[in-house]
């Protein structure tokens, strides 16, 4: 199980760690941003979706995605999308058919996609309001999408 603040431990390395051991490499921008978006989201139920452009599942994913954004966003569900394309711009083609209405990150080294320790493309995490993972889903399947919806209800009324 992944807490909110072992991400943090993870993501953040304090500036006096960092004089401690002057080796240890800055993190990532992406790994900010999420360590920022899992701490600004603490309480919320969070949808962790990691996707690409060359993922035909994804292409069909992002559509429920933004529908389910839309449907449980004032009950406190949060996606955050993270894209491990090499090249951004092969991303931002992808998403110019789509009206995103969640966060996106930009993780083309697939930093934080080794940290969740990634088996398939798409891959989503649903994060409980404690932080932690409570449901993993690799691949994006039409007739799992009850399944799924039923899993963020359940996070949401806890």
């Amino acid at each position: 199980m992944i807490k909110y603040a072992l991400i943090a431990c993870l993501l953040f390395t304090s500036s006096a760690a960092m004089a401690e051991h002057p080796s240890t490499p800055p993190l990532a921008a992406s790994q900010q941003q999420l360590s920022q978006l899992l701490n600004q989201y603490k309480g919320q139920v969070v949808l962790l979706d990691f996707w690409a452009s060359w993922c035909s599942p994804c292409r069909r994913s992002f559509p429920w995605f933004i529908a389910i954004q839309s449907k449980y966003q004032q009950q406190g569900l949060k996606v955050i999308a993270v894209n491990i394309d090499v090249e951004r711009s092969d991303a931002d083609a992808f998403l110019t058919e789509f009206s995103v209405n969640f966060n996106i990150i930009y993780d083309p080294d697939a930093v934080i996609g080794r940290q969740y320790q990634l088996k398939g493309m798409p891959s989503s995490f649903l994060i409980d309001k404690e932080g932690v993972v409570r449901f993993q889903h690799t691949g994006f399947v039409a007739d799992k999408l009850d399944l799924y919806e039923s899993h963020i209800k359940e996070l949401i009324v806890k």
